[in-house]
């Protein structure tokens, strides 16, 4: 039983059950999880001399650099302060886009205040300094950790809350930031394929047919059912 089980109980719907944690291509997957890290992350002039470096690193542990092409393209085809300010639009404004992986499954509800506290806990045990000034589910924060500091309970993490990674990817792909292809590489990392659309997310995070899921209203990108979160 890994450590978010422990204090959160088994996954129910909406997360994964992660399985005991196996990883064939180690290197690999802490290269692209530390490179989406950063790709994910707001964009300052730091993150754009990192760029040849980061390309550099995927291409040598083989990951698939063509995913991300796209969006090195989109970080330096306009002034940065024009790209920040597209980014601040997209992640920070949107909740359409929201880096937060509990946010897709429980919103602002007070499930979603324990699971932060379980993510905060699990870095914790590891001695983990956290930074105060985002959320613990921040996914950069997540990749990091797990890039860095324990790929075990950091594999944890990323898989219980998949579907929350794949509604992030999905969102991002249908309406065409190219911020999609660092998240599929993470997703890559991660066993089995990804879904191909959110019928199939649904699925996979336990929800039964569609017809059985009602969304939250049309435009709400998140996975917690009306009935279940009117029980939260």
């Amino acid at each position: 039983m890994g450590l978010l089980e422990k204090l959160l109980g088994k996954a129910g719907p909406g997360t994964l059950d992660p399985g005991a944690w196996t990883d064939a291509h180690p290197r690999r997957s802490a290269v692209v999880r530390q490179a989406a890290a950063v790709l994910l992350g707001y964009p300052d002039q730091a993150l754009l001399q990192m760029l040849p470096t980061l390309r550099s690193a995927l291409e040598e542990v083989g990951a698939p650099v063509e995913e991300t092409e796209e969006l090195f393209a989109w970080f330096t085809a306009r002034p940065l302060e024009q790209v920040q300010a597209d980014y601040v639009q997209e992640f920070d404004l949107s909740r359409r886009h929201s880096l937060h992986l509990t946010y897709w499954t429980d919103g602002d509800t007070r499930r979603r205040g324990e699971a932060l506290a379980a993510f905060k806990e699990v870095y914790r045990s590891h001695g983990a300094e956290l930074d105060e000034s985002e959320l613990p589910d921040y996914l950069p924060l997540v990749l990091e950790f797990t890039a860095k500091v324990s790929p075990e309970d950091g594999y944890e993490l990323l898989q219980r809350y998949r579907p929350s990674l794949e509604l992030l990817r999905l969102a991002l792909r249908d309406d065409g930031l190219p911020h999609r292809g660092a998240v599929a590489l993470v997703c890559s990392t991660l066993p089995g394929v990804s879904p191909e659309d959110r019928d199939a997310v649904m699925r996979m995070a336990g929800y039964g047919p569609p017809t059985e899921s009602v969304g939250l209203d049309p435009y709400d990108p998140r996975l917690l059912p009306i009935s279940e979160r009117n029980q939260a």
